[in-house]
């Protein structure tokens, strides 16, 4: 079983698509972790969605046919959304920070207990633990 790039990974400055695809093909051969199975469709999946206006049934159908990562995105921003720079950059910062002192900040909190994380001061964030908890270093800084 295989993890997906790190949340942090982007296209055009959007962060997490990449991501989100490449969930999708790696369910699809069968090779996904399967503690990822539950989420597909929900959570940042479903954030990146409502961001681009599109929906990820017809991300997937796309990404199953085969499709780049940079034509799936033109589709989206043909059927959905095409966003500014600075709507792009609003998001991903929003998304970038996500559970850093805002309403996700006990989600985190309780992730990284259930993940034998407590004392990983470098995970300030949700992309910090997805990171950690997939094997990857975590971009978070230790605070003194």
């Amino acid at each position: 079983m295989r993890v997906p790039k790190s949340p942090y990974a982007s296209l055009h400055g959007i962060v997490y698509f990449p991501r989100m695809l490449e969930k999708i093909r790696l369910f699809a051969s069968g090779e996904l972790r399967e503690d990822l199975h539950a989420n597909l469709g929900k959570s940042f999946d479903d954030r990146c969605c409502k961001f681009l206006q599109v929906d990820y049934s017809d991300i997937a159908v796309r990404v199953n046919e085969g499709v780049s990562d940079e034509d799936v995105l033109e589709w989206c921003f043909g059927h959905g959304l095409r966003p500014s720079q600075e709507q792009i950059e609003v998001w991903s910062e929003f998304m970038r920070k996500r559970g850093w002192n805002d309403d996700a900040a006990e989600i985190l909190s309780k992730r990284k207990a259930e993940s034998g994380f407590t004392d990983r001061e470098d995970i300030l964030v949700m992309f910090d633990y997805i990171d950690a908890d997939e094997g990857r270093p975590t971009r978070g800084k230790a605070v003194e």
